[in-house]
């Protein structure tokens, strides 16, 4: 036994010697992770700024986070994460300017970025602090800069002896540097391919498509009698041009808006104009790959007026609805059901297990027997966004829903992974992404990368403020519950994975509760093999069948009597 132990110590003493051998040979690994948790909490620090409006208007909480940037180069500064470091100390400096107006921060930006081109010549960041340093030489010259010789030496003495006043005007912000090096790696602008829309008496949704990402501002302008003009909403569109085929004027003559008028504002900027009758309220957001502009306008009445119900019975009467649901208190009726069968046309979403079978096929087949039974079972009109194998972008299905005035919004989906040994079942409803699992399943629906969905929260913290969350919720818990018990009976290994949020784009907007199911894992062998089975789907169907009656009676107990009372 003792023998035993000191084998131990020694082979413990042995693993610290050889560990301090290392941190000894190579100093800056240990560096590198420290300066790498900095960093994270640096870029927490400035989310957290973005994101709070009333913040960015002191300084000091501009500072304290230019302030961690600058300890991550400070910590290691010839580190991995140096550069990285002083190039965000750099950025916050300009955004700052670009609220203060003063010329002393725009210079701390400059000669930032100067230093870190002087300082990192082989960085990624070198090129991205050179395109920052031409755009602020392009909006202070407002000319455009050619490529010049190499040999920027020579240049710099010629420049220094030229005492020609319209030469000096012609040099760039960076002087002792070469041209090549603050010339941006892409200078193309965003082109504005198409204006689309979508309405109803009570509601508009317009989207902006353009083939690159950019930057947008908006604003709402009074009706100004006196020179003829309506009520009019504006977006500019940063670094943009129209393209040639674009249709310029858009009419749409409803109850809201009159027409949407597209424009070459300046040079490099696109305006589109919303020529406004009568609204409520509006919203605008904007979706990745590819880059949109949702525009969503509603009227004052939103939804329908539905025809009274007939008297219910001593029963239902003497039942008391609990007045903590804001749903059960207003007595919301559901009369129409929008399901949405996921992917379709050229997205044919998540590839099978099984050779030829993929998402689209699965989902159209499982939404036309649910819409059939919802039909059949509950007595309700049912609509779906495609009844074709058809593409249709995702804010297109929201926008479906909306102008149909439907009462609940269902999309159906089939979820995968890379293990395929995963299996389950799960519902979502539109928030914020609470794990990093839902991210990534929200992420691969949205078709686009983990980091537009942390994007996201911005746009969500203000859509959510008049999104059906609580019913949403609601509805998720009654549908997943449902097909859990109903599925376990018939079938083995049935795994009940939730309800979970996450911020889906097809659920942005809607303006009733709405869910997204993702039936079964389409990339399982055993689950894709169910999928494929006209039993399995039939049995999912009568599932969510169940969970949606649960969800109408809780909400409104006398919904369902209609039908009721014909079946007896």
């Amino acid at each position: 036994m003792q023998i035993k132990l000191m084998l131990i110590k020694k082979k413990i003493i042995f693993s610290l010697f050889i560990c301090f051998i290392i941190m000894i040979s190579f100093p800056g690994l240990s560096s590198a992770a420290t300066a790498r948790d900095k960093y994270i909490k640096a870029e927490g620090c400035y989310k957290k700024l973005r994101n709070a409006p009333e913040k960015q208007k002191y300084r000091c909480n501009w500072f304290a986070c230019i302030d961690k940037f600058n300890a991550v180069f400070k910590h290691n500064p010839s580190g991995p994460w140096a550069a990285a470091g002083l190039y965000m100390s750099g950025k916050l400096y300009l955004e700052l300017y670009k609220h203060s107006y003063k010329k002393s921060d725009k210079q701390k930006a400059v000669n930032v970025f100067k230093r870190i081109i002087k300082r990192f010549p082989k960085s990624r960041y070198r090129f991205k602090a050179s395109s920052k340093l031409y755009a602020l030489s392009k909006s202070k010259t407002k000319k455009r800069v050619y490529k010049k010789s190499n040999n920027h030496l020579k240049k710099k003495k010629k420049l220094k002896s030229s005492t020609n006043s319209k030469h000096k005007k012609k040099l760039l912000t960076a002087k002792n540097l070469p041209i090549k090096d603050i010339r941006p790696l892409t200078h193309k602008n965003t082109v504005v391919n198409e204006i689309r829309h979508w309405s109803n008496s009570s509601y508009t949704r317009i989207v902006i498509d353009a083939d690159n990402e950019t930057t947008y501002f908006h604003r709402l302008l009074k009706k100004d009698a006196a020179i003829h003009k309506p009520q009019r909403l504006y977006i500019d569109l940063q670094k943009s041009v129209l393209a040639n085929n674009i249709i310029k004027t858009i009419p749409i003559n409803d109850n809201l808006l009159s027409n949407v008028r597209a424009g070459q504002h300046t040079k490099d900027s696109v305006r589109v104009v919303v020529d406004i009758r009568s609204f409520k309220t509006y919203k605008i957001f904007s979706l990745k790959n590819p880059f949109r502009i949702v525009i969503d306008v509603w009227g004052k009445d939103k939804k329908p007026v539905y025809a009274k119900r007939p008297p219910s019975n001593a029963a239902n009467r003497n039942r008391k609805i609990p007045a903590c649901t804001l749903a059960k208190q207003l007595a919301l009726g559901v009369k129409h059901i929008v399901i949405d069968p996921g992917h379709g046309g050229k997205d044919f979403g998540a590839p099978g297990y099984l050779k030829g079978v993929y998402e689209k096929d699965i989902t159209f087949k499982i939404a036309r027997k649910l819409a059939k039974k919802i039909r059949k079972d509950l007595n309700c009109r049912v609509s779906m966004t495609r009844n074709s194998d058809k593409y249709l972008t995702l804010e297109e299905r929201t926008a479906i829903a909306n102008t149909k005035n439907a009462d609940l919004f269902i999309s159906i989906h089939t979820n995968a992974h890379l293990n395929k040994n995963a299996f389950g079942i799960e519902t979502y409803f539109l928030n914020l992404a609470t794990d990093n699992e839902a991210i990534l399943v929200a992420a691969r629906e949205n078709a686009t990368s983990t980091k537009n969905i942390s994007d996201l929260q911005t746009i969500l913290n203000d859509l959510m403020q008049n999104a059906k969350v609580n019913e949403s919720s609601r509805l998720a818990y009654y549908v997943q519950n449902s097909l859990f018990e109903n599925l376990r009976k018939k079938y083995r290994k049935i795994k009940n994975k939730g309800v979970k949020q996450a911020p889906f784009y097809v659920l942005m907007g809607a303006q009733m509760p709405s869910i997204l199911i993702e039936t079964s894992f389409i990339s399982n062998p055993r689950e894709c093999k169910r999928l494929t089975t006209s039993k399995y789907q039939d049995s999912l169907c009568n599932a969510v069948v169940k969970g949606i009656r649960k969800y109408i009676i809780e909400t409104n107990p006398t919904a369902l009597l209609n039908t009721n009372q014909k079946k007896t």
